[in-house]
C-alpha cells in the first residue's frame, strides 16, 4: 500500500512538472477539456487530454 502511495505521489509531481509543456504542445485546450469559475475559483477537467495521454502510454506499455 506504501509503493502505490510513492508511485501515486511521484507520478502527480511528473505530470505538474510537465503540465507547462504540454500546454505549449495543446494540450489542456482541446475539446472536451472544461474550464469554468465558481465563485472566484478556476477549476479545470481535462477529460480529453487525459483520454489522449491514456491512450499513448497504453501505447507505449504495449511496446514496451
Amino acid at each position: 500500500m506504501f509503493r502505490w502511495l510513492i508511485v501515486v505521489f511521484l507520478a502527480l509531481v511528473l505530470i505538474n512538472g510537465f503540465t507547462p509543456w504540454l500546454q505549449r504542445l495543446g494540450f489542456g485546450k482541446l475539446p472536451g477539456d472544461f474550464r469554468f469559475k465558481v465563485f472566484g475559483k478556476e477549476f479545470f477537467i481535462p477529460l480529453t487530454t487525459t483520454l489522449i495521454l491514456s491512450m499513448v502510454a497504453a501505447a507505449i506499455a504495449k511496446f514496451v
